[in-house]
């Protein structure tokens, strides 16, 4: 199949912007609960629709106050906390436009995002945050106001705007047409300078419409529970957007959590408890790789290997039956399920909070034994695909027919499109409207409406899209032959003990890797072994750590032909970090700077040292 087109299920938003649900839900539901933020004492307060709309009437009014209008450009530098949330609609209620930006950026990086969107005032969290601005101020002739959340800047916004009446807000609200800009979220620049995707309201409306009405299953509760989500990813992201503004439009409940690290968003995740979770693969493999050592240390990993392999051939089973292919799990199965159930399954669960039984899951590609096994321990995860321009999410997983392994079918309103060369196109109301100042560039994206993605991908018979690869990374070695990175990447990425892997070999005459390593299983691995804990430089030349490293290559040259199969690698010392300039914020690989700061580890792997 070369092109799939999937009906609507949302209508497009003829009138009004994003801040409109606001104010309908207080006048609707005013004590539902909207949101939930911790306290000083680190408790959950809830925060209904009402509280909820008079916080962002009284910040938009101080944000007049403030001097700030409809259509200008304010940037947010901050962790995902409430505060965003409570700027993000009330900035889009007087009708400016919000420029994010990730609270890791360089100085360079800060500059060029509020020199090209010509920001005019910015909110940081932190005093550190304050000094990377201020490193750059003399150069942004247009940034008049600097606020920081953590110096108080939402209160003294709000007091200064106790003058102004309801009516003046409600009229820059009123003013606001589904085609206003409401952000500009610069890419993450893999391979240049970011560019900012201009992206309007109703990009936005139509995208979290159609995901809270397509995927009810994920957006709703059938236990008398409130819907909530603990919302985790970078609200600099787009996914984190959409999170944040399906939840506000969906009615869910919404909670802030701003690290990513395990010690501090599992505990959020058991005192919250919430009912779904949107993440990347990197949490649940998290999850995956905790519970295993768990049970390896309580001397429990035979019946734990025993609970992944019916949960995996659970979930094939009833994937099979959702397709028509097969009856579903067997008695036998069924059995043997519901005694793991007890003995592993809600363990698993416990550690998402327990309430957790719904997914989704962007950002990069998840391994389909990951996704069976998860499913089988009873957490759907609906794998989707997406990029800033598509306003999160192009495709994604329907709930009745998942089909684990690929990023599923074009979402409802829109087309999915394999052009000659393989790379995916994409078509629909999501698309957005070009990049800022940067019209060649459009140009050189958006074809009739149709996005070129710049990935390379396959449709299967039922329309379901599987990403290959990127065509700007494509490696053509020196005897001409065209390897993609990304699927040999992953599949030595599914090895517990490695956290990073780089392909190389453009130009080179073989395929080559360097690989890092997952410290914190790597620990476990050298305790369970009798092992005394290694210096980096010591672990990467231990000859049993090497042979578990190679097994993992191996088993990703099984999905390649011998000329495109790794055929030597190198075990670093230290993890690729995005302080070091060898990640994007969004945790990508940038390949070029990989290769330049470990040219001589490179070399050595050709013999050229």
């Amino acid at each position: 199949m070369r092109e799939f087109t999937n009906p609507p299920v949302a209508s497009a938003p003829l009138v009004g912007g994003l801040a409109d649900a606001v104010f309908d839900h207080a006048l609707d539901t005013p004590g539902h609960i909207a949101l939930s933020r911790k306290d000083r004492h680190e408790k959950w307060q809830d925060v209904t629709s009402a509280q909820f709309c008079d916080e962002v009437m009284a910040l938009a009014k101080g944000l007049l106050a403030q001097g700030i209008r409809f259509g200008d450009r304010v940037a947010i530098m901050s962790r995902t906390r409430y505060e965003w949330t409570l700027f993000d609609f009330a900035l889009w209620t007087i009708g400016a436009q919000v420029v994010p930006i990730y609270p890791t950026s360089s100085a360079e990086q800060v500059f060029w995002m509020l020199y090209d969107a010509e920001v005019s005032a910015a909110v940081v969290e932190h005093e550190d945050h304050a000094m990377t601005v201020a490193t750059v101020i003399g150069r942004l002739p247009h940034l008049h106001r600097l606020w920081q959340l953590d110096g108080g800047a939402a209160d003294e916004i709000t007091a200064s705007g106790t003058h102004i009446d309801d009516e003046t807000v409600h009229r820059h609200r009123r003013a606001i047409t589904p085609e206003s800009t409401a952000t500009i979220i610069y890419t993450s620049g893999t391979t240049g300078r970011p560019k900012g995707c201009v992206i309007s309201h109703g990009n936005f409306m139509y995208e979290a419409d159609t995901m809270i009405t397509r995927w009810e299953p994920v957006f709703s509760s059938k236990r008398d529970r409130t819907p909530s989500t603990l919302l985790f990813l970078p609200l600099a992201h787009v996914f984190g957007r959409m999170v944040e503004i399906a939840t506000i439009r969906g009615g869910v409940k919404l909670a802030h959590q701003p690290e990513l690290r395990a010690s501090a968003l599992m505990p959020d995740l058991q005192s919250f408890q919430p009912t779904f979770i949107l993440a990347v693969p990197y949490i649940f493999e998290k999850v995956f790789n905790a519970a295993r050592r768990k049970a390896e240390n309580d001397g429990k990993s035979g019946p734990f290997e025993k609970a992944i392999e019916c949960a995996v051939k659970y979930a094939d089973a009833q994937e099979a039956k959702a397709f028509g292919t097969g009856p579903g799990p067997s008695a036998s199965l069924r059995m043997q399920h519901s005694v793991f159930e007890k003995l592993v399954y809600s363990k698993v669960r416990a550690a998402l909070g327990g309430r957790v039984r719904h997914a989704m899951s962007g950002g990069s590609g998840m391994d389909r034994r990951l996704g069976l096994f998860f499913a089988g321990a009873g957490v759907t995860i609906y794998e989707g695909y997406g990029l800033t321009e598509s306003t999160a999410a192009a495709t994604a997983n329907p709930p009745e027919q998942t089909r684990y392994g690929t990023v599923g079918q074009a979402i409802p309103g829109s087309s999915v499109h394999i052009a000659d060369d393989g790379e995916v196109w994409i078509y629909g109301r999501n698309i957005f409207q070009g990049y800022l100042n940067d019209p060649k560039s459009t140009d050189a994206s958006l074809y009739d409406g149709w996005l070129a993605t710049g990935d390379l991908g396959a449709l299967d018979e039922d329309g379901y899209l599987t990403i290959t690869g990127r065509k700007k990374e494509i490696l053509v070695t020196s005897g001409g032959k065209s390897v993609s990175p990304q699927q040999l990447e992953e599949r030595v990425r599914d090895h517990p003990l490695i956290a990073q892997c780089l392909v190389v070999g453009n130009d080179r005459p073989y395929i080559a890797a360097l690989v890092t390593l997952d410290t914190e299983a790597v620990d476990h691995w050298l305790g369970m072994r009798g092992k005394q804990s290694m210096s980096p430089a010591d672990l990467v030349r231990d000859p049993d750590l090497e042979t578990e490293v190679r097994r993992a290559v191996v088993a990703a040259n099984t999905l390649v032909s011998q000329a495109e199969s790794i055929r030597t690698f190198r075990i670093l010392a230290h993890q690729f970090t995005e302080e070091h300039g060898l990640l994007t914020p969004s945790l990508k690989l940038k390949r070029k700077a990989i290769e330049q700061a470990y040219s001589a580890e490179v070399d050595a792997l050709y013999g050229t040292l």
